[in-house]
């Protein structure tokens, strides 16, 4: 398998600089891919709106709080859409089961 070279003929300066800083930000591990979610208390679902998510992206969760550890084994992705995704969740009172999520897709 070969992988095709990006043509530089044509590409303004400006641009080169762009990608040039994008791919160094790259390699230096400055990717912007995640976040933080905390559940909704009293209620079954939270809707977590993103404008980077994108409707085929999977989130991936690592919880911050003993009660969002608990909180991992009930925790699912329901829905997917372009800029949000709905977690379905235990309803519960517990105001701290925050989660870091990284999307991936």
């Amino acid at each position: 398998m070969s992988i095709q070279r990006v043509p530089l003929r044509g590409i303004a300066e400006t641009q080169l600089v762009r990608h040039a800083e994008s791919i160094n930000g790259i390699i230096d591990g400055r990717i912007d891919v995640a976040d933080t979610v905390t559940l909704t208390a009293n209620v079954a679902t939270t809707v977590v709106t993103d404008n980077k998510f994108e409707s085929q992206m999977v989130p991936s969760f690592t919880p911050t709080t003993a009660n969002a550890a608990t909180g991992l084994t009930s925790l699912y992705v329901s829905a997917r859409t372009q800029g949000a995704f709905t977690l379905t969740h235990a309803n519960n009172a517990q105001t701290d089961r925050t989660y870091l999520y990284t999307r991936f897709g």
